[in-house]
């Protein structure tokens, strides 16, 4: 009965970080409480999906911050890779030749940001996937056999916490985790970024998927957030040619 002590350990320490909010469990006391209990510098976690568009959900620095930014911009990196293929993507080094082999792009920009290593944990129930546990390292290394438990126990409980929470599709808790301006309004968030990609197929009459690829693109072009860029282009600040190139996009502010 191991694994039932260590998720009741593990819930215990979620529970006391929300008590130190004086608020109901939310996931960013998830990512908290890993930061605390594993030796990683930082957490974050992105609501996943195969039908709209991905989004963070919390981080606990800004290199957390970056890290789920940039996989979600560029559509690769261990996060990405974690909620496809439905398992966890250890990276002990960012820096190796295969590593960036894989992630061309992600890889040198996350260990410019100041990530070594990361960790990213699927969180599943059965066939639902709500998305991803990124845990990252400034240096180089693995978790052992008992700290990838425990990231493993983590990951269980913020899948319970999201589903419980029913924040995919709905606002849910976002008011509850938003101090020090690290976790998103999930449901303004998810509705601009979505209305976006809907402009962007009538403009450039294509489909919803190379519409939302087209906006990812441009945001990591210009180093920009990716909400800031759906922003500009649901009030009309920015619109894009019909073409391939994204850096003609005409900025109208």
């Amino acid at each position: 009965m191991k694994s039932h002590s260590r998720s009741a350990r593990i819930q215990s320490l979620v529970a006391e970080q929300a008590a130190r909010r004086g608020a109901r469990v939310g996931v960013v006391d998830v990512c908290t409480a890993a930061v605390a209990a594993l030796p990683v510098g930082g957490a974050g976690l992105s609501a996943m999906s195969r039908s709209a568009a991905s989004h963070p959900l919390c981080s606990t620095d800004d290199v957390s911050e970056q890290l789920e930014e940039l996989q979600l911009t560029l559509g690769e990196g261990p996060c990405v890779d974690a909620f496809a293929q439905g398992s966890a993507v250890l990276t002990p080094d960012l820096l190796t030749a295969e590593v960036q082999d894989r992630w061309a792009v992600f890889a040198g920009a996350a260990a410019k940001a100041g990530a070594r290593a990361v960790f990213a944990f699927p969180l599943q129930m059965g066939a639902i996937s709500p998305g991803v546990l990124d845990l990252y390292s400034q240096d180089p290394g693995r978790l052992n056999a008992e700290e990838l438990a425990d990231a493993l126990a983590f990951a269980d409980t913020a899948t319970l916490v999201l589903l419980d929470s029913r924040i995919d599709g709905e606002a849910g808790l976002a008011d509850e985790w938003s101090a020090d301006g690290r976790f998103e309004d999930l449901g303004a968030y998810r509705a601009e970024i979505d209305q976006a990609t809907g402009m962007l197929t009538a403009q450039l009459e294509v489909g919803a998927e190379e519409a939302f690829v087209r906006l990812r693109a441009y945001a990591y072009a210009r180093g920009r957030r990716l909400a800031a860029v759906a922003a500009d282009v649901v009030t009309h600040r920015l619109t894009f040619p019909a073409g391939p190139d994204t850096d003609q996009a005409d900025d109208e502010a």
